[in-house]
C-alpha cells in the first residue's frame, strides 16, 4: 500500500512520469538506515582499524550501487540538511525519522573517527572516488579560495529552505541524474562535466562545494580518531603527499619559512581586522540581497504576479495566478503571507552574508599560521576524506604491514629457544 497515494480522478487523467523516487515503505526505511549504519562502522573499521586501501575501494563501490543506483540517491545526507533546516523553522513540516538519521548518523561517526562517510558511504562522493585516474595538485591560492565556497553555499541553502523557497542541494545535486537515468539535461550534462573533471582533479564537488562536507569538516576537525601517518617513524620521503589526490596532507612546520614574531602580530591584526569588515559588509550585502532572494520564493513570487496584474502593469495571467483568482481568496492575504516571508529573508539574508564573511575572515586568519607545530606529514582531519590512499604509499606503514604479517605467519613465540644461538655456532 502507498504511503502518499495520489487522487483517484474520474476523468481518465493521467499523471505524468516522475523524477524522484516512489516514498519508500516503513520497514525500508529501516533497513535504510540499517544499511547507513553498517557502511558507517565498516568504513571506520577499515580505515582506522585495518588501515586498508582495498577494503575502502570495495565498500565504495558497495555505496555507489546500494545508495546510489538502487536507491537514486534518496534519501542524501547531503538533502536531509534541508528538511532539518525547513523543520526547525517550520513548525507545520514534519521530519522524517529516516532523515533524521541520515543527517545525524555520519555527523556522529565524523565526530569519532572523522570523514568516513566521505570514505566510502556517501553515494556522490563515492563516484568521484571512482574516477580519480590523474589528479593534478592545485595552486595553494586556488585551493584556499575555493575551500570557502562550501560554507557559503550551506548557508544559502539552509536560508532557501528555512523560508520554504527551494531546496537548493536537490535541485542542483549533479549527479542524481545520473544515479535515476533520468532528469533534465543540463543536470545531467553537469553530473558528467563533475565526473570528467575529476578524473584530474580529486573529487571537485566534494572539496569546492559540498555543503554536508563542510559540516563533516568542522565535526573532523575536534574527531579523536582520524586517519594518523605514524609520525613518529616519518622519514620525510613526503610519498603520502604525493600519493593523496586531494591536498589534504600537510607539511611540517618546520619546513615552511616561519615569519618573526613582529611579522605574525602584524598579520594577525591586519587580517584580524579586515574579517571585522567582511563580516559586517557581507551582512549588509546579505541584506540587500533579501529582495531578489525572496522573489524565488513561490508565495512571493505569486504576490508581484497577482499585484503586477491588479496594477495593470502584467496583461495576461499566469497559470499560478489563474488558481488564485479561482480559490477566491483575497489578495490582502496573499499580500501578508509574502511580506512574512520576505521579512524572513531579511534577517536571514543578514545571518548568511555574516557568515559568508566570517568564512573569509577566518580563512584569511589560518593563512597567518596558526597551525600547532608539526613535525612530520600529517592528514588534515577537516580536509582528508579518509581514502586511505595514504596508508599504500608511507613506507613505514608497509613495513609496519609486513611486520604484522608475518607475526601472524610465524609466531614469536613459536620460533624454538636458542635457535639463533644454535645457527651463529
Amino acid at each position: 500500500m502507498e504511503r502518499f497515494p495520489p487522487p483517484d480522478f474520474e476523468s481518465g487523467y493521467t499523471f505524468p512520469p516522475t523524477t524522484a523516487p516512489p516514498p519508500r515503505a516503513d520497514l525500508m526505511q529501516y533497513v535504510d538506515v540499517a544499511v547507513l549504519l553498517a557502511a558507517l562502522a565498516l568504513a571506520a573499521y577499515f580505515v582506522l582499524k585495518l588501515r586498508s586501501r582495498k577494503h575502502v575501494f570495495w565498500l565504495t563501490v558497495f555505496s555507489v550501487a546500494y545508495f546510489g543506483f538502487y536507491r537514486k540517491g534518496c534519501i542524501c545526507s547531503v538533502g536531509s540538511t534541508q528538511d532539518v533546516a525547513l523543520a526547525l523553522f517550520n513548525s507545520h513540516y514534519t521530519l522524517p525519522w529516516s532523515v533524521l538519521a541520515f543527517f545525524l548518523l555520519p555527523l556522529v561517526f565524523a565526530l569519532f573517527f572523522g570523514r568516513v562517510f566521505c570514505a566510502a558511504v556517501c553515494p556522490l562522493g563515492a563516484i568521484q572516488e571512482l574516477v580519480v585516474v590523474k589528479p593534478r595538485t592545485l595552486p595553494p591560492w586556488l585551493e584556499h579560495g575555493l575551500s570557502v565556497i562550501p560554507f557559503i553555499y550551506l548557508g544559502a541553502g539552509i536560508l532557501f529552505a528555512a523560508t520554504g523557497s527551494a531546496f537548493l542541494f536537490c535541485q542542483y545535486d549533479p549527479f542524481v541524474s545520473l544515479y535515476r537515468r533520468s532528469g533534465a539535461f543540463a543536470m545531467v550534462a553537469l553530473g558528467g562535466v563533475f565526473l570528467l573533471l575529476g578524473t584530474m582533479i580529486g573529487r571537485p564537488y566534494c572539496r569546492f562545494l559540498c555543503p554536508y562536507g563542510a559540516l563533516l569538516s568542522l565535526c573532523s576537525r575536534v574527531s579523536r580518531h582520524n586517519v594518523t601517518l605514524l609520525p613518529d617513524d616519518c622519514v620525510h620521503c613526503q610519498l603520502c603527499d604525493v600519493a593523496c589526490p586531494y591536498g589534504a596532507i600537510r607539511e611540517p612546520t618546520g619546513l615552511l619559512p616561519t615569519p618573526t614574531p613582529q611579522q605574525l602580530w602584524q598579520r594577525r591584526l591586519v587580517f584580524g581586522g579586515l574579517a571585522v569588515l567582511l563580516v559586517l559588509g557581507g551582512g549588509w550585502l546579505g541584506r540587500q540581497l533579501a529582495v531578489p532572494f525572496s522573489k524565488l520564493n513561490p508565495t512571493v513570487a505569486l504576490a508581484e504576479q497577482v499585484a503586477a496584474e491588479a496594477t495593470g502593469k502584467a496583461w495576461q495571467m499566469t497559470d499560478a495566478s489563474k488558481v488564485f483568482h479561482d480559490s477566491g481568496k483575497p489578495a490582502e492575504e496573499l499580500y501578508a503571507q509574502a511580506l512574512r516571508i520576505r521579512q524572513r529573508f531579511t534577517v536571514g539574508g543578514m545571518l548568511w552574508g555574516a557568515l559568508a564573511g566570517l568564512v573569509l575572515g577566518v580563512k584569511l586568519l589560518s593563512l597567518v599560521q596558526f597551525d600547532r607545530r608539526r613535525c612530520s606529514f600529517e592528514p588534515d582531519p577537516g580536509q582528508c576524506v579518509a581514502c586511505a590512499r595514504c596508508y599504500t604509499h608511507c613506507p613505514n606503514e608497509q613495513a609496519r604491514i609486513k611486520r604484522e604479517q608475518r607475526a601472524k605467519t610465524i609466531p614469536l613465540s613459536a620460533a624454538p629457544a636458542g635457535a639463533s644461538v644454535t645457527k651463529n655456532a
